[in-house]
């Protein structure tokens, strides 16, 4: 065990060399963020370092007084001898993969990351090492996503046939990552794009790094009359489903969910919407076996998901995989057992 940099610990993953965390579930005195989302970025820690494009989403959850360092990405601290620099994983803003060497060996914490750039975060690049670290939310073969541009023919062809229609199209998806994802990509020009009030700190925060978002209105604003929402794009977190609030638009309001799990018909079923899209802010399996291979590493360690599978699968490939127990949250799955941020919506990504 001696050459490895980064072991399971109650409280997360620890480096020994270097006395800190990654991500820890429990509070600790050191923690090395790599993204905002409510499972892997929590409260109680005396220290956090994270990107610098993360402050202000770790800000707005956690609290504008905590002790952040932050850093870019690329740059190179040292703490205890261990070198620690951050690097893009394409998840959502200011997401990062943990580079970590010591005495000759270098590992990489991934976090959670996307292969395919999307436009609202730096891309995921690949860091070469001896130890990768990686997630497994979608690791299962079955898992392949559209592209970015046929993702969003489909969700603005079906805005456009609903608003021909006079019916609002109500997209239910995750607060932080995705729904400025959504944003970012569809034709503003159909419609006005109203947004739920727990999306719109997120969207200032997306706005303030230089991601170009269009214009967003609230269901309150003056110039939402009940025409125009049977134009609109409504944009909610999934908590939001059946309560009052979404009764503002009508009994004939199309709705659809942004999910990877979409891809599975049965999960659709269960949402109870007309409409779902495979959308994604994790690889999907080729996805995850690309970044695997980017890296170089022979020795992989398979954190949250289809991790059984995808440890077989990597070892009968002949390298060294094994498994880290973690508790980090299955994005992907709904609200259920994720922090809320603001009033009604998980702010894990998926």
């Amino acid at each position: 065990m001696d050459r490895d940099l980064v072991i399971a610990r109650p409280e997360g993953l620890y480096c020994p060399a270097g006395d800190f965390y990654i991500d820890p579930w429990r509070p600790v005195d050191r923690a090395v963020i790599t993204h905002a989302h409510s499972d892997h970025a929590r409260s109680g820690h005396a220290h956090y370092l994270a990107h610098t494009l993360s402050a202000g989403t770790l800000r707005q959850r956690l609290g504008a007084e905590i002790a952040l360092q932050t850093l870019d990405y690329g740059e190179t601290i040292e703490h205890h001898g261990v070198r620690l620099s951050l690097h893009p994983a394409g998840h959502v803003l200011g997401s990062a993969q943990v580079r970590l060497a010591h005495g000759g060996r270098v590992w990489v914490a991934s976090g959670d990351y996307k292969t395919e750039s999307d436009g609202t975060c730096a891309p995921f690049e690949p860091v070469q090492c001896d130890t990768f670290i990686t997630e497994s939310t979608f690791g299962l073969p079955i898992y392949r996503w559209p592209s970015q541009a046929a993702l969003f023919d489909q969700i603005n062809d079906w805005w456009r046939r609903n608003a021909s229609e006079r019916r609002a199209s109500v997209l239910l998806c995750y607060a932080f990552g995705k729904a400025q994802r959504v944003l970012s990509g569809v034709d503003a020009a159909i419609g006005p794009i109203v947004v739920h009030g727990a999306m719109e700190p997120l969207n200032s925060v997306y706005r303030a790094a230089g991601v170009v978002l269009p214009a967003t209105h609230r269901v309150t604003d003056a110039e939402i009359d009940n025409a125009a929402l049977k134009r609109a794009l409504v944009i909610a977190p999934p908590s939001a489903q059946g309560t009052p609030w979404m009764k503002r638009f009508g009994t004939d309001a199309s709705d659809a969910f942004a999910s990877g799990w979409m891809q599975v018909r049965g999960r659709r079923r269960r949402r109870g919407v007309d409409r779902g899209f495979v959308m994604s802010d994790h690889a999907d399996w080729p996805g995850l076996l690309g970044a695997i291979a980017g890296t170089g590493a022979q020795h992989i360690r398979v954190t949250h998901g289809s991790v059984p599978v995808l440890v077989r699968w990597l070892n009968e490939q002949g390298l060294d995989a094994q498994a880290f127990e973690t508790q980090y949250g299955d994005e992907d799955m709904g609200d259920a057992g994720h922090v809320n941020d603001g009033a009604a919506d998980s702010v894990t990504g998926e």
